[in-house]
């Protein structure tokens, strides 16, 4: 004995419609049931020889169609075939698209286009945690950008704001003592970014994060004439390496980011 059939149709992937039928299948004890997936449908001869086909084996059709003629034609040769049909998506667009008042884009394929934008995120703000703060020089071949700056230039913040943009992003604290990796000097200088600040904003800002860990203000961290070598330091080694540089001092993250956001576009256009 055949079993039960279920076709499953769309204008794309098919994975919604499939998902919604094996949920609903789940309820059901009484054995095994066959799927048909029928994706990317681009015409109606497609549609008329899925309706004969589930004529011919008494089986069903669910469906995903985000093109209203598709959807119309499809349920109108359903109904002259006396073939069960159920329009997954149609009705919850039609819903939205009245109780919204805005018109639905009818493009086929948009939630994996969703999906795809999503894991790129998630693949960048990975990234910036793996390659943060000089842990792992082999990501500044691998990254998009390459922020470098001496300590509290807000590296770590920028990488991640800018990662939840999908770009993949490395930085490299600059320290006198420390030999920056030869990486930073074989990549394209145009994706180095030198995060400049001027030594009493830094000054500042550095007391301000020994007074929260509880130590004393007069460490050589918060101490004017370090800073300035550290500063000294960097201008060299951005001198070096040739790279665009922002002055941090007075900007928020988000600023910068939109900076660096607008110069790689710009970069891309050239």
């Amino acid at each position: 004995m055949e079993k039960p059939l279920i076709y499953v149709l769309s204008d794309s992937v098919g994975e919604t419609a499939e998902l919604v039928v094996k949920a609903a299948l789940s309820q059901f004890d009484d054995g095994p049931f066959d799927l048909q997936r029928i994706p990317y449908v681009e015409d109606k001869g497609t549609i008329n020889e899925a309706v004969l086909q589930a004529k011919e084996h008494g089986a069903m059709i669910g469906f995903t169609f985000v093109i209203p003629r598709f959807r119309k034609h499809l349920l109108e040769q359903a109904h002259k075939h006396e073939v069960e049909c159920v329009d997954i998506m149609g009705p919850m667009m039609e819903s939205m698209e009245k109780h919204f008042n805005i018109e639905p884009r009818l493009e086929p394929g948009l939630v994996h286009k969703l999906d795809e934008d999503y894991f790129k995120r998630v693949e960048a703000i990975e990234f910036a945690v793996k390659y943060d703060d000089g842990r792992d020089p082999r990501g500044i071949s691998k990254a998009d950008i390459i922020l470098i700056g001496v300590s509290r230039t807000s590296k770590t913040p920028l990488s991640q704001y800018l990662a939840h943009k999908r770009l993949k992003v490395a930085n490299v604290p600059i320290v006198p003592e420390v030999q920056p990796p030869s990486e930073l000097f074989r990549v394209n200088p145009n994706k180095c970014i030198g995060l400049k600040i001027n030594a009493d904003k830094l000054n500042g800002i550095r007391k301000e994060r020994l007074k929260s860990l509880g130590l004393g203000a007069q460490a050589s961290y918060a101490n004017m004439n370090r800073i300035q070598q550290e500063i000294d330091h960097f201008n060299n080694i951005v001198e070096r390496i040739g790279c665009p540089v922002i002055d941090v001092s007075n900007k928020a993250v988000e600023e910068t980011a939109n900076l660096i956001v607008n110069k790689l576009r710009e970069d891309s256009q050239e």
